[in-house]
């Protein structure tokens, strides 16, 4: 007689995800979100940059560089305008659609700028007030730099402002974050994934030993275990697995496809981080100053590939998009 096989869940691997970790939609369409109900969603230069080659959203850009036009008086003026005004008109269109928070990003060229991303922040916040979304429902995102760590405490300590760390791939960035009381950090698991694919011998790994999810779940412990408030919100997941073997963290930002897959899956999911699990780590407290910070940044060649790249990567899609508006501009003109 042959043993049964184990019963599948009626629940979505999706909807059982829901109950253990708040589910973000990581993208800029806004029908992903109408279909799968993340509470929260975050977007970047790529998301919006691909967004805004779609038809749907041609009135949506529109607006954007009418805002502009009336705003700035030379084309360099008017392009910076039309690109803040787009990345909040979208940001203000997405919170129509979810329940809770939209993350919007602070331009990657201004990682190493303290000052400037501390002024475009408080700028975005004045433009969602504007049309009438409080503070509370966004968190500005900026890169784990050293001075993006910086900004974000100021904004955080002196200005209420909430914010999002992102391009974040190891324990010394998450520990300079926390230490700063920024609200959330998104730590990557993906890229860390495709670094070592890239850069050692082994290139498959099972969910639970997969470099990106050991990273994270390391972050979440050390977190929970010295009870800082910060939250973290894994991202940049290559696969289900990735996503299902961090069931429990406190956020997690999915993209499409993902989601997709989550909600067709309905294998049953354990969850593997706690703040019991966290609590009982034999985790060590580990102080943090911007010498430390810069030197260990310095000896983890992965986080300071990824990083680096990761910048490049955003500032080259944010140059892409600020030569679409200028060239629209150009026509208006």
């Amino acid at each position: 007689m042959t043993e049964p096989s184990p019963k599948k869940s009626k629940m979505s691997s999706l909807g059982q995800l829901k109950n253990f970790t708040v589910v973000v939609a990581d993208t800029g369409d806004f029908e992903t979100m109408k279909k799968y109900k993340p509470t929260d969603a975050t977007t970047n230069p790529s998301l919006i940059l691909a967004a805004a080659k779609m038809p749907q959203y041609k009135d949506l850009i529109s607006k954007a560089l009418k805002l502009a036009v009336a705003s700035g008086t030379t084309i360099e003026e008017q392009t910076e305008e039309a690109m803040d005004n787009l990345v909040v008109l979208f940001g203000t269109e997405i919170l129509s659609l979810i329940p809770g928070r939209v993350s919007t990003e602070v331009d990657a060229r201004l990682s190493f700028d303290k000052e400037a991303s501390i002024a475009k922040a408080i700028k975005y916040i004045k433009m969602y007030e504007k049309a009438g979304i409080p503070k509370e429902r966004v968190l500005i995102k900026l890169a784990s730099t050293w001075e993006g760590i910086q900004a974000a405490k100021v904004l955080e300590q002196e200005h209420g402002i909430h914010c999002n760390l992102t391009l974040l791939f190891s324990l010394y960035q998450a520990i300079a974050c926390a230490e700063s009381d920024v609200t959330l950090i998104s730590p990557f698991v993906g890229r860390i994934l495709d670094w070592h694919v890239a850069n050692t011998d082994k290139k498959s790994f099972e969910p639970l030993k997969d470099p990106g999810v050991q990273s994270v779940t390391n972050i979440y412990n050390y977190f929970k275990k010295f009870n800082y408030k910060t939250v973290v919100m894994g991202a940049s997941f290559r696969n289900i697995g990735e996503i299902k073997a961090l069931a429990g963290c406190d956020l997690l930002t999915i993209s499409p496809k993902l989601l997709e897959e989550l909600e067709l899956s309905n294998e049953p999911l354990t969850e593997y981080l706690t703040v019991k699990n966290g609590k009982a780590s034999d985790l060590k407290k580990i102080e943090i100053n911007e010498a430390k910070f810069r030197w260990e940044m310095n000896e983890d060649k992965m986080a300071n590939d990824k990083l680096s790249e990761g910048i490049r990567n955003f500032a080259a899609d944010s140059r892409k998009l600020e030569k679409i508006l200028t060239e629209m501009l150009n026509k208006i003109n």
